[in-house]
């Protein structure tokens, strides 16, 4: 089978997605000329700035494949009709957020980028053009794609080239923290097409560094709800051991031996068995509330009520651990100062989307608590957004109570370093697992904190005897012996 040449790739969308897999993908075929686009002017700036440690989007690794294919056969514009009508192949990789109002809000997927970008693509392509959908999707997006693109359809008219298009679903697999790992050596790339040569052209593509076993062909329909499913699955496992994190506590149990235990079955396997304070990020959440959706249209509620219950335990333990929280400091946390060590959903991302410490930090700053938050890539311009809460300036620790402290009123401030951020904290709380918080010299930190004073490791990363043998007090999720 002959695939399409391709010669000219547009990418709408420079995120979290279209960036560093257009990168790899500029990268690995340097014939190929790769356009990402995006309307957002700040982004595409920051994507073209020469200091690369200032690119939008923090992966390990992103810097170096940018910094190789930039100038050469990668560029980040704003000009998206003109990268469309030079595109052979145009990815779509806009949101797709939940909606907030109308028809399936709080689950349906809101599809008006997504179909803004169609009619964009329609309007501006050139012969024929292969679209693939690349953000995340409910199951039959690719009929609403498809529609509106065989409108715009049309035969060569007074010597112009006929207008034609084929749809293609290729989700992506990739974990923020490891992007660039995942997207050079993929478990697998999944394309789902009805075109056989659209969909060769498309595995020829990846082919020129994935293994041609890796490269899995299905319908539209199953590649789209491939990816639904396959998020569903990583957040319910994280649910459950959550869910078995409470009860070691409770019965004396240790929640790592048993997720070691469980993990060594080669039925269940060791991966995203780890405690913590829940997931987060773009898709997880998303992407259930989705399924849960299409569950529910379909005629399904038993199982549109199991998968709800995955998000629901995932809510309940972040709710959890701040209950905790004030129930140690003695009942209350107002006018207390609590350090906040982590921001990201994960380490090694500046991603907050969904993430556990804003529903936590939400509930401390509601019980009147003084939080200093630190996290060593998140902006604290994104905190005071996410929190849509503005910061108040740092208090001096030596001064005493804020007047904001003694009214009971919730505030925050961002810290510029660990021990600057527990200084005067009746407790730190570690809720990203950042490799410096693993490191941390509990016995310099112990004597700049309200004694008595607690440390609630959310993420299991310190060492229980350091922390202890500091005089601090400890609370480790999934942990009944502490």
């Amino acid at each position: 089978m002959t695939a399409f040449p391709i010669r000219n790739i547009c990418c709408i969308g420079a995120g979290y997605v279209g960036g560093p897999t257009m990168a790899v993908i500029a990268d690995r075929c340097p014939q190929i000329q790769v356009n990402v686009v995006d309307l957002n002017e700040a982004r595409i700036a920051a994507w073209n700035d020469l200091d690369l440690s200032k690119l939008p989007v923090y992966e390990p690794g992103l810097d170096a494949v940018v910094d190789r294919a930039r100038g050469r056969n990668l560029t980040f514009s704003t000009q998206v009709d003109a990268a469309i009508a030079a595109a052979d192949m145009v990815f779509i990789s806009v949101n797709t957020p939940t909606k907030t109002k109308g028809l399936g809000a709080g689950q349906a997927s809101d599809l008006r980028w997504v179909e803004a970008c169609a009619r964009q693509v329609a309007q501006s392509a050139q012969g024929h053009t292969i679209v693939v959908e690349k953000s995340t999707l409910p199951v039959r997006t690719a009929e609403v794609v498809r529609s509106i693109l065989e409108a715009a359809q049309r035969q060569a008219v007074d010597g112009e080239l006929p207008i034609s298009f084929s749809v293609l679903s290729n989700p992506e697999f990739l974990a923020e923290g490891t992007a660039i790992r995942d997207l050079e050596s993929p478990d697998r790339v999944l394309i789902g097409g009805e075109n056989p040569v659209a969909i060769q052209s498309l595995a020829e593509i990846y082919g020129h560094w994935v293994p041609v076993e890796k490269i899995l062909l299905t319908n539209l329909w199953s590649s789209e709800l491939s990816k639904l499913t396959a998020n569903a699955f990583l957040a319910q496992r994280i649910s459950s051991i959550n869910s078995v994190a409470a009860l070691c506590e409770r019965t004396g149990a240790d929640v790592r031996e048993v997720a070691r235990a469980i993990g060594s079955d080669s039925r269940i396997g060791s991966k995203f068995l780890q405690a913590g304070p829940g997931f987060g990020g773009s898709c997880f959440q998303k992407d259930i509330l989705n399924l849960v959706y299409l569950c529910r249209h379909f005629g399904l509620p038993d199982v549109a009520d199991y998968w709800e219950n995955v998000v629901a335990l995932n809510t309940w333990q972040q709710h959890r651990i701040s209950r905790l929280v004030v129930q140690k400091l003695f009942g209350t946390v107002t006018g207390k100062r609590l350090a906040l060590l982590g921001f990201a959903f994960k380490a090694d991302t500046n991603d907050t989307r969904e993430a556990p410490a804003i529903r936590i930090a939400h509930d401390l700053l509601e019980e009147g608590a003084q939080l200093a938050i630190y996290d060593p890539k998140v902006d604290p311009q994104q905190i005071a957004f996410d929190l849509q809460l503005a910061a108040s300036s740092p208090p001096d620790v030596q001064a005493g109570p804020t007047r904001a402290a003694l009214s009971g009123e919730g505030t925050w401030w961002s810290g510029t370093s660990v021990a600057d951020t527990v200084a005067g904290a009746d407790a730190a709380l570690i809720l990203t697992e950042w490799h410096e918080f693993r490191q941390l010299d509990w016995a310099a930190l112990a004597p700049w904190m309200r004694q008595p004073a607690w440390v609630f490791d959310a993420r299991a990363v310190v060492d229980p005897e350091a922390v202890k043998s500091s005089g601090l007090m400890l609370w480790r999720v999934g942990d009944g012996a502490v």
